[in-house]
């Protein structure tokens, strides 16, 4: 190595580390593990004044949706889609009964959602969102955009049961 290029690496700056992905930074075409499940994620809304991300997960023929929410600690939640209508927005009931379980309504709220990849819903713009929890602790989400009705139901995933396997 030359006299000069060694003055140049000297004075170089260095290479920034590459930053590692994490749950919240992942995005289409990265791998995820939830409870012992490895998907392949295809799709992303974020709910920017949320810091609110629905994930969808892919295993195979299997399509699972991963929320997570930062508050003063990362919540987890995951859920299937189930069949169901509503008839509109102003009829959701602050209480379903289903498969003989009574869900009660814990929070409702709007925001705006950024979609990337492959979402239930194909457009970014205003979505309405209605979370309940029955008293055994099971989840049911409903959430409304474009004049159209998603119905999913779930459980709680604990933080440690949520891995980032492989980042792009």
């Amino acid at each position: 190595m030359s006299l000069f290029k060694r003055i140049q690496n000297i004075f170089a700056k260095p290479e920034p580390p590459v930053q590692e992905k994490s749950i919240l930074t992942v995005g289409p075409s990265d791998v995820v593990e939830v409870s012992l499940v490895t998907y392949q994620v295809t799709g992303k809304a974020q709910n920017h004044s949320r810091k609110a991300t629905m994930l969808t997960l892919q295993d195979g023929n299997t399509i699972r949706y991963l929320y997570i929410e930062e508050r003063e600690r990362t919540i987890f939640h995951l859920y299937s889609v189930i069949d169901g209508r509503l008839e509109s927005v102003e009829e959701v009931p602050s209480t379903i009964e289903m498969d003989d379980i009574s869900y009660h309504l814990e929070e409702q709220y709007t925001g705006r959602v950024h979609v990337i990849g492959k979402t239930p819903f194909q457009s970014s713009g205003e979505q309405y969102i209605w979370q309940f929890q029955s008293d055994g602790r099971q989840l049911l989400r409903i959430e409304w955009q474009d004049g159209r009705f998603m119905l999913y139901e779930g459980e709680s995933v604990l933080p440690a049961d949520v891995q980032v396997l492989r980042g792009t």
